[in-house]
């Protein structure tokens, strides 16, 4: 029979990791929320540089292209003007090459005069980065920037998975996940503009994800310092073992693959819910995607 003094022991031992992983959630969450304020206060959609995009396209085009091969089809299904709200499936962590590849591509066949807007969370813009993201048209994620933008006429791009769907484990690669959120329906709705679904796949094979961390963001208290629903752990050089992609990691150079699909115009849609319909749409184009895919990695 196991003594009482030797499972006093062990959940001693529980209490103490839980009681350290909660400092550290603060700590990391005090930090974290200190970069958002500082770093993005002053965002606005203003701050898109049509003069830099065309400058630095050709170098980053070619980077992007060489590093994660990218693979972007049916940009000839984007309107070529007016406002248009596009939907896609969000993959790579706090480092989501998807977005930029799309974002490069998107400039390169469209020009640079033609605005586009990324909505991405505060964090993500918070954190370092090589690339003035802002430069290229990511602002806070909120509704009051997804109307402005689509008043100005622009493309807008907005991922309805958020931190839930980037962080999902790497073998739900291939799955949709918007954990129900319906917002873009509305704001397509309310806005009156198509909306024309994305799918990408390959960000998910940048790094290991092995676990959203929702529980854990609970426990410690994390969710509550930075309205961050999850606390992933991911596995990517150089440092190895990450959490929320801190320290910043190299993301693997995965082949990243991203098809446009045919506008909705959700006036059309008969005998299903909007929501199903669109992300039913997507599901079917991504798991094709990925029938494509032979090696993890290497696409």
């Amino acid at each position: 029979m196991e003594s009482s003094n030797g499972t006093g022991s062990r959940l001693g031992l529980r209490r103490a990791v839980f009681d350290a992983g909660r400092a550290v959630a603060g700590r990391v969450g005090r930090e974290l929320s200190q970069r958002v304020k500082g770093r993005v206060s002053t965002v606005d959609l203003d701050d898109r540089d049509p003069d830099y995009i065309r400058e630095n396209l050709p170098w980053l085009w070619l980077l992007a292209s060489f590093y994660f091969r990218a693979d972007v089809r049916g940009l000839d299904r984007l309107p070529a003007d007016g406002p248009v709200l596009i939907v896609g499936n969000h993959s790579g962590g706090n480092v989501t090459p998807d977005t930029l590849v799309f974002t490069l591509a998107f400039s390169a066949y469209f020009g640079a005069e033609r605005r586009f807007y990324q909505l991405v969370h505060n964090l993500v813009l918070a954190m370092p980065s090589p690339i003035p993201l802002r430069k290229y048209g990511s602002v806070p994620a909120s509704h009051e920037n997804a109307r402005a933008a689509l008043e100005r006429d622009a493309a807008l791009l907005v991922y309805p998975g958020g931190d839930w769907e980037v962080h999902r484990p790497s073998w739900e690669s291939a799955r949709v996940d918007f954990a129900g959120r319906k917002g873009f329906i509305k704001l397509a709705l309310d806005q009156n503009v198509p909306i024309v679904p994305l799918v990408a796949i390959g960000g998910q094979e940048t790094a290991f994800f092995f676990t959203r961390g929702e529980r854990l963001a609970r426990a410690t208290g994390f969710d509550r310092l930075t309205r961050i629903k999850v606390m992933p752990f991911q596995i990517a050089p150089p440092f190895g073992v990450t959490m929320m992609d801190l320290p910043t990691r190299i993301p693997l150079p995965a082949q990243i693959t991203i098809r446009v699909l045919e506008p909705i115009d959700l006036d059309d849609i008969d005998g299903q819910p909007a929501y199903q319909h669109v992300t039913g749409v997507m599901q079917d184009a991504l798991t094709e995607l990925s029938d494509e895919r032979r090696v993890p990695i290497l696409g």
